[in-house]
């Protein structure tokens, strides 16, 4: 976000949506993409990176440790500077919005000899970084955070990494792919196996991926069922060529807009469908979207396809908790398809929610109250009771919903306006451009197609 002034946006009903589109680069993998390749040793060449505002402060934090990072037409092309071989940056590292480039860099520098001082805007700094603070400080990093009243770590903090760093054996006490991720990284600096236990499965993107940069990684089930990674430290990264595939927590977006809004039929082109990322289109597809995968294919160890997605009346479902991790970035957006829905929808597990950009739960809540739509708030979900298909009254004065600076919030409710009686107005649509330049501009593509 390049203006500290909030930009109000407003979306209104529309005709269908038609046409065929993209959407961007996989945020997750742009950052892995990133951050591996400066690893390496040589040239990588990335096609398809998500040029939004998180994966460049990713981009511009890895320059100033000292990888070569360039853009050509759309060539990302990286020079390596091999594990270990990380500069100390002259400058604070600015995260702007982006807690995953803040938690896989610290990760970074956690076994590398120098330090760094990460910053970020108003909603990053009061974000919680304790679980990502707690196994890379086992690891022997000496990591300094602000401390909030309630006792919370967070920005700005500095990361003074140790080298040799420490192996460790860490069990995820949440589900969190950014942790898995952190420890990976400082992993691959630190002489010896680097085991991490996961009890629950997260998106699996850095361990795909270590393993096509030739890392030594192993994923095997213990007796308890959980998986077990383990990473052989002080790797050798081989340059790669990669291709990012569409990001399917962006393609949530349209997925739900053409469910809701009658009449509308839709192809989103290239877009991951990781089982580890899918799960909205599971529950959507149970609560009776028609929600088809064309062209399924393998894209750089990914599977991608194209979504054909028609609009479909939806039928309120209990979501099993065991889901969440496979689709935590999506609920914002399953929450308004679930108010058209015909009876009513149950989430839970979902306290994770509660420290995303902002606390997802209580926006959502606040929000679609706001339009008239009857729910419950519980600790850790959402009780909301559809509308049956018909559009969201709003009241008699359009809304002005708080998005807090969250993206996804923003987004969410754009869509939502699809669906309403005579529209609704968000505080600040400049949280988009972290990770979906152009959403809007392509919304209104799809209703004038």
């Amino acid at each position: 976000m390049t203006s500290n002034t909030p930009l109000p946006a407003t979306f209104k009903p529309s005709g269908p949506l038609t046409g065929t589109i993209s959407v961007p680069g996989d945020k997750s993998i742009s950052h892995r993409a990133l951050i591996f390749s400066a690893l390496a040793v040589g040239k990588s060449r990335i096609t398809g990176l998500l040029e939004g505002e998180d994966v460049l402060a990713t981009a511009d934090a890895l320059r100033m440790m000292g990888a070569k990072i360039e853009k050509k037409d759309d060539v990302w092309t990286v020079h390596g500077v091999g594990v270990g071989g990380l500069m100390q940056p002259d400058n604070v590292l600015e995260m702007g919005n982006s807690g995953t480039s803040t938690r896989l860099l610290m990760g970074l520098i956690a076994s590398h000899p120098i330090s760094a001082t990460f910053t970020g805007d108003a909603s990053l700094t009061k974000r919680p970084m304790g679980r990502v603070i707690e196994p890379l400080s086992r690891m022997g990093a000496d990591i300094r955070a602000r401390k909030t009243a309630d006792y919370k770590e967070c920005l700005p903090l500095t990361v003074n990494g140790l080298c040799p760093a420490v192996p460790i054996e860490y069990r995820l006490p949440v589900p969190s792919a950014q942790v898995k991720s952190a420890i990976l990284l400082a992993g691959l600096n630190t002489p010896g196996i680097t085991r991490i236990v996961e009890p629950v499965l997260t998106r699996d993107h850095s361990e795909t991926m270590l393993r096509g940069f030739g890392a030594q990684i192993s994923v095997e089930t213990d007796a308890e069922g959980c998986r077990v990674i383990s990473l052989t430290g002080e790797a050798e990264l081989q340059p790669q060529k990669i291709k990012v595939p569409g990001d399917p927590s962006s393609a949530a977006f349209p997925v739900v807009a053409a469910l809701i809004v009658p009449g509308s039929d839709i192809i989103i082109e290239n877009v991951g469908i990781n089982p580890t990322r899918a799960g909205l289109y599971e529950v959507l597809q149970n609560m009776g979207g028609d929600i088809r995968f064309a062209k399924k294919r393998t894209v750089g160890g990914e599977p991608v396809a194209d979504i054909h997605v028609r609009h479909s009346p939806l039928t309120g479902i209990d979501v099993p908790a065991d889901i969440a991790p496979s689709m935590i970035d999506e609920f914002p957006v399953l929450f308004v398809a679930a108010a058209m829905a015909e009876g009513e929808t149950t989430t839970r597990g979902l306290h994770e929610l509660r420290v995303k950009e902002s606390d997802r739960l209580s926006q959502m809540a606040k929000g679609l109250g706001l339009l008239g739509v009857s729910l419950t708030e519980q600790d850790d979900g959402l009780t909301i009771r559809g509308s049956g298909g018909k559009p969201l009254p709003g009241g008699s004065i359009k809304p002005v919903i708080e998005t807090a600076l969250d993206h996804r919030i923003a987004m969410s409710f754009a869509v939502a306006g699809l669906a309403t009686e005579s529209g609704l107005s968000i505080d600040d649509i400049r949280p988009v451009e972290t990770s979906f330049p152009g959403f809007d501009e392509l919304i209104t593509k799809l209703a004038a197609t």
